[in-house]
């Protein structure tokens, strides 16, 4: 891939566009985020000096596809290589609506923020080799662009769950953000924009007052600190009560319902006490629990809990009037950890041939 920068990291002066600028960067944003072409070549009612001048200063695409592992279900993972030789993953996960007569298919993409992780949970495959870099701007969108061209229409939700922690990013996120919205851009819709944190409390109170109106999911994990300063390293820098103030400060402000993703390990966070718990968490905030029992990564301890322990804990949360529901996830034939596709791709090039 070549080493020139980013077309969408640059501002537009820098493009150098004939005297009827906006006209020609409204052209040139429709054909990349709207038709989601790949080459200069493609926007054709550009002027062939025009494109070559691009061509020969800019990157058009950010991500390129080295593997996509699909499942029996349909859910497919991607594992996109940057321009530095960085690897990233996204799925994209298909959703059929319950209405009857209805068979129109939902899709859901979820979308990297940084290449590796720095906040060390310890059952993630995101993290287990450090912390590399954040992505950019145009790395970002570029997940977005290439899973819709390859899928031929554009994702219905996005949820920003994939590989690092969003909020450590939010100078790069928030750009991407408006452009991906944005009705005369990609067109989303912030509210099937949903982020995830894996606790950075100062960054939650400051998306409270951002205009956007995108969702927010809190990756909780455990209900207590005891627990989880054991499994998430960001508990000890803001706890619990650090924590859920600051989700009060989002609910407050935003006046939108906040998710808690909760990966369920056995043994460790999924008994009836953390569950008691959790609710009288999610009850302070009206939030509702996703329970995600646990994907086996390999080399680490952590186990998937029994059918009767998930449930048990499930119908606990009920009896406290929580919403819960448990995420059956798709694609178990596809390396689903966030992570794993990423790290088995730097494995084999690390081997000797």
């Amino acid at each position: 891939m070549s080493a020139l920068p980013l077309l969408l990291d640059q501002p537009v002066s820098a493009w150098d566009l004939p005297p009827d600028q906006p006209y020609r960067e409204k052209q040139i944003r429709t054909w990349i985020l709207q038709r989601f072409v790949s080459s200069y070549e493609e926007m054709t009612d550009l002027s062939l000096p025009l494109r070559t001048s691009l061509a020969s200063r800019f990157r058009l695409r950010a991500a390129e596809p080295v593997t996509i592992q699909g499942s029996e279900d349909t859910t497919r993972k991607f594992l996109w290589k940057l321009g530095d030789g960085s690897f990233v993953e996204s799925v994209l996960i298909p959703a059929t609506p319950g209405k009857e007569g209805n068979r129109s298919t939902r899709l859901t993409l979820c979308v990297s923020s940084q290449v590796g992780c720095a906040y060390g949970c310890r059952f993630c495959a995101s993290g287990i080799d450090g912390w590399r870099r954040n992505l950019t701007t145009a790395e970002i969108i570029g997940q977005v662009l290439e899973a819709s061209r390859i899928a031929g229409r554009r994702p219905d939700n996005l949820v920003f769950m994939g590989m690092g922690e969003p909020l450590a990013n939010l100078p790069n996120l928030l750009p991407a953000l408006d452009l991906l919205i944005s009705p005369a851009n990609l067109g989303m819709g912030a509210r099937h924009v949903t982020i995830s944190t894996s606790g950075l409390a100062p960054q939650i109170e400051e998306l409270a007052y951002h205009p956007l109106q995108f969702r927010l999911a809190l990756s909780l994990h455990a209900a207590s600190d005891a627990i989880r300063d054991k499994i998430m390293p960001v508990n000890k820098r803001y706890p619990l009560d650090r924590l859920l103030e600051a989700c009060d400060v989002f609910v407050r402000a935003k006046k939108k319902q906040i998710f808690f993703e909760y990966i369920l390990l056995a043994g460790i966070n999924d008994s009836p006490e953390q569950a008691t718990l959790l609710a009288q968490h999610a009850r302070r905030l009206f939030a509702k629990v996703n329970l995600i029992p646990y994907n086996k990564v390999e080399d680490l301890p952590y186990e998937r809990p029994s059918e009767e322990a998930i449930h048990l804990f499930c119908r606990t949360l009920l009896k406290a009037g929580v919403r819960a529901t448990i995420r059956r996830e798709k694609g178990h034939d596809i390396d689903a950890a966030c992570g794993q596709l990423r790290l088995r791709q730097e494995m084999n090039q690390s081997m000797p041939t």
